[in-house]
């Protein structure tokens, strides 16, 4: 009880180096500013959250702006599409084929591209931050979430996304009809080349309870030989469009395929195929692409 009243001026005093003590901490932070490291091995020092953003890679802007950042884009790729604000932004080229001048004069503080993107290299020697980050993968999709929460000053935003997704996902997982639990999928992404086990895709198959055809082995996106699936002869095709499946019913035989003999075949419109091409803030919605695609198949027949 000796302490229980201290004098106003020890009280004022400790306030005071209280204040003082935060004061340096918050000009410490503000000083040391945000250091990032990204997929090619490289660390990327900003002296404070990026304000004028160009993205060259749909997913990128999309997570951009699902973190509530969309107002800091000043320029995006051709392909860029949602929401739907980005499509009144300068378009410039494309991951493989940037407009160099074009994303100068938009004075960018940060560029967003991937790691294998050619154009990064040529920025950076004109004093041009770039953050270069790949998501294959589910896993991937959370860290390059979080990476850009911490590009816009925004810590933690990025992994409380991500746990919105996650559960969605789960939430999706469980409405797969139970004919369809288990069974084997084929998910074509272009021309040959089919989603893998490993591929955000393939994880995306697996939360919603069927089995991939193609192991994760073989990569992320590998070429597939038309032998390989006639042999596997999966219950389930899934493509881009109905042309498609109907070009692929013309390969040596696939007309006996089982999916495509019975219509076992989810096509998607090109808009929703985008979604589920883009690892990153709507993989939910792709999810329930799927799952309403098979809820219209109905119970698979034997």
């Amino acid at each position: 009880m000796k302490f229980a009243h201290r004098p106003h001026w020890i009280l004022f005093s400790s306030t005071r180096l209280l204040g003082a003590f935060l004061f340096f901490l918050a000009v410490h932070a503000a000083h040391a500013g945000i250091r990032l490291d990204d997929d090619r091995g490289r660390t990327i020092e900003l002296r404070a959250p990026a304000r004028r953003i160009v993205s060259l890679l749909p997913s990128l802007t999309e997570t951009v702006c699902a973190l509530g950042a969309c107002d800091r884009l000043v320029g995006v790729d051709r392909y860029a599409s949602w929401p739907a604000s980005v499509n009144a932004l300068p378009k410039v080229g494309s991951i493989d084929h940037a407009q160099l001048e074009a994303i100068v004069a938009l004075k960018p503080d940060l560029v967003l591209l991937r790691a294998r993107a050619r154009v990064a290299e040529q920025l950076e020697q004109i004093g041009i931050k770039v953050l270069a980050v790949d998501a294959r993968t589910h896993a991937d999709v959370k860290r390059v979430m979080e990476t850009v929460a911490l590009a816009i000053g925004r810590p933690g935003a990025g992994e409380a996304y991500w746990r919105t997704i996650d559960a969605r996902l789960t939430a999706a997982g469980a409405r797969v009809p139970l004919s369809w639990q288990g069974q084997r999928v084929y998910f074509e992404v272009h021309g040959v080349s089919a989603a893998s086990e490993s591929s955000f895709i393939g994880e995306t198959l697996t939360r919603l309870r069927l089995v991939n055809i193609v192991p994760a082995t073989m990569g992320t996106f590998p070429k597939m030989s038309p032998e390989f699936v006639v042999r596997a002869n999966p219950p389930l095709i899934m493509a881009s469009t109905f042309s498609e499946m109907t070009a692929m019913a013309s390969r040596p035989g696939w007309s006996r395929l089982d999916a495509i003999r019975l219509g076992r075949v989810c096509t998607f419109a090109a808009d929703r195929f985008e979604v589920m091409m883009r690892p990153g803030p709507r993989m939910d919605e792709a999810a329930d692409e799927i799952v309403s695609c098979l809820v219209r198949l109905g119970s698979p027949a034997p």
